[in-house]
């Protein structure tokens, strides 16, 4: 077998990269401007510690909102930890960066979108597409949709 080059892991690194350090950032110095995110995760991911209530509100996914009110930022080399209030219930939460599946900023239109792969396809080399992400309880807006990158295409 001829040895390849994996662009799709390779880039989910870089993504995951980005957004530790966007987290970090944030984490030292507070969210510039209007930046606000929408955080996506598998609440099933064997890595992801949140209240039980959480998980069982939430058995498939979750989005988080890191905008007005957070507490306890951490970005680790694995993922981040980050106290949020739930109805004036403060929980925190440990998301590793596999967990997550959509990270976006909907101030300057950015986003990241993560896609699992169930079964083996043949490589392909087609370019990503673009594509809208629609955040959980993302209040209607103006704002055009973000564009997102999907790596689904170079994954094996």
């Amino acid at each position: 077998m001829t040895r390849s080059i994996d662009y799709g892991n390779l880039m989910h690194r870089a993504m995951r990269g980005l957004i530790q350090e966007v987290l970090a950032d944030v984490a030292a110095n507070g969210l510039p401007g209007a930046h606000h995110f929408f955080v996506t995760f598998d609440t099933m991911h064997p890595d992801v510690e949140i209240a039980d209530w959480l998980s069982d509100r939430y058995p498939g996914e979750m989005t988080v909102v890191i905008q007005h009110w957070f507490d306890n930022l951490e970005a680790t080399d694995d993922g981040f930890t980050i106290t949020l209030n739930f109805g004036d219930n403060p929980e925190t939460l440990y998301i590793p960066y596999d967990a997550i599946k959509t990270f976006v900023d909907p101030s300057v239109e950015f986003g990241l979108r993560f896609e699992t792969q169930d079964t083996a396809e043949e490589p392909t080399t087609e370019a990503p597409m673009d594509e809208m992400v629609e955040p959980e309880n993302e209040p209607e807006t103006d704002r055009k949709p973000a564009d997102v990158v999907s790596l689904d295409k170079f994954r094996k």
